[in-house]
């Protein structure tokens, strides 16, 4: 959207979203300014909304335009929200590059910050039968661009058989779902595009939003209500016309829940309908642990209308780097041009091992609910013993728990202070945009039950020696005002 053509924030929505006045803290500007910002961290303002006038709002709030000047003022000092000429004072969401730990296999260490379990038992026979059958190829070049025909066949049969009829030439095959999510995200957006994110999100959407030179704009999700993202989601449409959302309707990273399906129904009509097309990320579809799994999102809505991406690095293996995207047949011979032009095939001995597991794949879902089922409750119960005051809902699905700590507690204090004992943990605040969720943490339960334990036992630790100092600081020492 160029600028001056920013959405509007009205006075009396943006009053309504406030809330009181006399609830907020004083300062009575710096408590108004923090809402806002508040509002932004949640999805519940989106970024690049056009603030009203600052005497309108006062009206509406009854408070002085002074107040409300100095509000937009903090505002502007925080990156919360920028001058626009012609469009006055705009919201925005500052660039915080929060600590994202490469994944590590040094011995001692407990690797709590990637959601990755080891490798499924029907691996190594896949790639057996993936060697007897590969002296066929091997009289020919090698290249498959687009993906061998017969994994294409097997991951459309996979789509038809959930409920969503695909042909193989509706598919693409990539280098592991972040390979597939990267190539849609360049190829459709325009520098200063905006794409609506779930808020918290994964962070390699992020990542892979701002490498496309789009911007995010958050929806909030509401562990307790899913199908609220459908509301939300459509304030974000209409108030900022993004041109692409990156969801996760199964399972979402960090929370773990799940739209239903009449949910996903609605949010894909409406995205549809305010010309948003969906990049749908199923790579945790098939791991609800308590509820069935609800049909594709894709299914009723036009092909056009999203680029679904998927793979087998949780169902099977993080190391096993086949993925793929399944779109409008025209759209993804477009998509599949692109990737020929940054590389000319994927592997063909993993294209032929992923051809036998994708066609064992619900067996092979069903062996890693079972399997995440019991870590989960390992993990809920070491919390529940040794962490009561922590907020750990047990998600529906997915791969971890995300943790509210208690109040005062850091989630990126306590990252650092954890990476001194071995435990690698991702803090909060990288599964927002901004500077939310230092409240929060996520916790995988994907390590063996012995690993889980050891982990929370560090949490544990740290947890006390924390109560400890602050109990030995004292109370705060009351100011003197002269």
């Amino acid at each position: 959207m160029p600028p001056g053509s920013e959405r509007s924030t009205g006075a009396r929505e943006l009053a309504t979203l406030v809330g009181p006045v006399v609830g907020l803290p004083t300062p009575r500007y710096a408590g108004l300014a923090r809402r806002v910002r508040d509002l932004l961290t949640a999805g519940a303002l989106p970024a690049g909304a056009r603030l009203p006038a600052e005497r309108e709002l006062a009206t509406e709030l009854d408070v002085s335009r002074v107040t409300v000047a100095s509000a937009y003022r903090v505002l502007r000092d925080e990156g919360f929200a920028r001058t626009r000429h012609g469009s006055g004072t705009v919201t925005a969401l500052p660039d915080v590059r929060s600590g994202w730990t490469p994944p590590s296999t040094a011995p001692g260490v407990i690797d709590l910050a990637h959601a990755a379990p080891e490798a499924a038992p029907e691996l190594l026979p896949a790639y057996e039968q993936a060697l007897g059958e590969l002296p066929a190829h091997l009289p020919a070049h090698g290249y498959a661009p687009s993906g061998l025909p017969q994994l294409r066949a097997a991951v459309a049969g996979w789509f038809t058989a959930r409920g969503l009829p695909t042909d193989a030439d509706q598919v693409v095959v990539t280098a592991g779902v972040g390979d597939a999510a990267a190539l849609a995200l360049d190829t459709l957006l325009e520098p200063g595009d905006r794409v609506l994110v779930e808020h918290p999100t994964y962070p390699g959407a992020v990542g892979l939003v701002a490498a496309a030179g789009g911007r995010c704009v958050p929806a909030a999700v509401d562990p307790a209500d899913p199908d609220a993202l459908v509301g939300t989601a459509q304030l974000v449409a209409r108030q900022s016309s993004p041109r692409l959302a990156y969801l996760m309707p199964d399972c979402s990273n960090p929370t773990g829940v799940a739209l239903s399906a009449a949910g996903r129904r609605r949010l894909a009509a409406t995205l549809w309908q305010h010309g948003v097309v969906t990049l749908v990320d199923e790579v945790s579809t098939g791991l609800e642990l308590d509820t069935p799994t609800a049909p594709p999102f894709a299914a009723g809505v036009p092909d056009a209308a999203t680029v679904t991406v998927g793979g087998l690095s949780k169902a099977v293996w993080g190391g096993l780097r086949i993925g793929w995207l399944r779109t409008e047949a025209g759209l993804a011979d477009r998509l599949g041009e692109a990737l020929s032009r940054r590389q000319l095939s994927v592997g063909v001995l993993d294209q032929l091992a992923a051809t036998v597991l994708v066609r064992q794949l619900d067996e092979i879902l069903e062996h890693r609910r079972a399997l995440l089922r019991e870590r989960r409750a390992v993990l809920l119960a070491e919390l529940a013993a040794q962490l009561p005051d922590w907020t750990a809902p047990a998600p529906t699905g997915g791969l971890a728990v995300w943790c509210r700590l208690p109040p005062g507690t850091s989630s990126a204090a306590l990252t650092s202070a954890a990476a001194e004992r071995g435990l690698l943990l991702a803090e909060g605040r990288a599964f927002g945009t901004g500077h939310a969720f230092d409240d929060h943490l996520r916790l995988p339960f994907t390590l063996p039950p012995e690993r889980l334990r050891a982990a929370v036992g560090v949490l544990a630790r740290l947890d006390r020696e924390a109560r400890t100092t602050a109990a030995a600081a004292g109370p705060p020492r009351p100011l003197t005002v002269v």
